[in-house]
């Protein structure tokens, strides 16, 4: 999605005016990173295209279709700017319209519209990654607290195995006591307890495991956090 992960971000236009749409892109072209554009008027408008821009941009439209189109961009983009001309309605669209960031109409207008559209990508990418680095964050101690599980299992599991492998070994040490079917089925209970035995034993590196997990989970989180810091 971001300028720092290098992913093209999604910027909508939403506009009756076409020259609105050109002026902002003409002047985005002089900017490190370019986003990936939609330009649609406000009758062709659909309000699932803004559910995947990171950003829409909203600027002249019809008279009186201005709030509705604020009050959808508003639930379904990641963050809406609005450019408006009209003075006398600044206060009751800020009212309305909590979450639009409003921005007048004046003489070079393009100039701040811009980079405050970048900045606002930054933040939005950084919201998204400190987001993706608590649901990982999340995952790692789901899997730390199986990990304690088993390995407070381990011991107890050992102890077991090590009773069965004990008697089974015991038992085979008399052959002559047993039938040959039921020496068999010692000789199966010795191998199986064996092949457990090996299992668990693995375990003994699960701890290492949940240490390094933990470790990257950390690193990920103080990551996401810089990130969202110098975007700030």
């Amino acid at each position: 999605m971001s300028y720092l992960s290098g992913k093209q971000p999604d910027v909508l236009i939403v506009s009756d005016d076409a020259e609105f749409a050109r002026t902002i892109i003409n002047r985005w072209q002089t900017e490190r990173q370019v986003p990936a554009f939609t330009v649609m008027g406000g009758e062709l408008w659909n309000g699932a295209v803004s559910a995947a821009a990171d950003l829409a941009v909203a600027g002249p439209a019809r008279d009186g279709s201005l709030p509705f189109l604020l009050r959808a961009l508003e639930t379904s983009a990641s963050a809406t700017v609005c450019l408006r001309s009209d003075q006398g309605t600044a206060h009751a669209l800020r009212s309305a319209h909590p979450r639009v960031l409003f921005l007048s109409h004046h003489d070079g207008w393009v100039d701040a519209l811009v980079p405050l559209c970048v900045e606002i990508l930054r933040r939005v990418e950084a919201v998204d990654r400190a987001h993706q680095a608590e649901q990982a964050a999340a995952a790692c101690q789901q899997l730390a607290t199986l990990g304690r599980y088993m390995l407070d299992m381990r011991h107890s599991l050992n102890n077991a195995l090590t009773s069965v492998l004990g008697n089974a070994e015991l038992l085979l040490l008399e052959p002559a006591a047993f039938s040959a079917q039921l020496r068999e089925q010692i000789d199966t209970i010795h191998t199986m307890a064996l092949r457990m035995h090996e299992i668990v034993q693995r375990f003994s590196s699960l701890e290492s495991e949940m240490k390094f997990a933990e470790r990257r989970s950390q690193l990920s989180e103080g990551a996401a956090s810089r990130a969202f810091v110098g975007s700030s």
